[in-house]
C-alpha cells in the first residue's frame, strides 16, 4: 500500500519549498522542490531535517491511526542511519 505524506516549509531567505515522501513497496522516496522550480529534486540519501519533519508528521497521524507503526518504525531507521552517515 502507498504511504504520502507531503509538506510546505520555508527556508531562511523566506522562499517555499514543498517535500513530498511517499513509501511504496518498503522504500521511502523523498521529493523536494522550492517555489520558482520547474523539476523535483529525487533524494538518494534524504536530508536529515527532512526525515526529522517526517517523523514528527508519521507521529502525529500515527496518534489519530492515519499511518501505521511500521512507517513510524522506518523512518526511525532512516534517521538512525543517515545520522550514522554524516557523523
Amino acid at each position: 500500500m502507498r504511504s504520502q505524506h507531503i509538506w510546505t516549509e520555508r527556508d531562511e531567505h523566506g522562499s517555499k519549498r514543498e517535500v513530498r515522501a511517499t513509501r511504496f513497496g518498503g522504500v521511502w522516496r523523498l521529493q523536494a522542490k522550492t517555489a520558482g522550480d520547474l523539476d523535483w529534486i529525487y533524494y538518494e540519501r534524504p536530508l536529515l531535517e527532512d526525515l526529522l519533519s517526517l517523523k514528527e508528521i508519521l507521529a502525529r497521524k500515527y496518534q489519530r491511526r492515519r499511518a501505521s507503526s511500521e512507517d513510524v518504525a522506518s523512518v526511525e531507521k532512516l534517521i538512525t542511519d543517515q545520522a550514522k552517515v554524516e557523523n
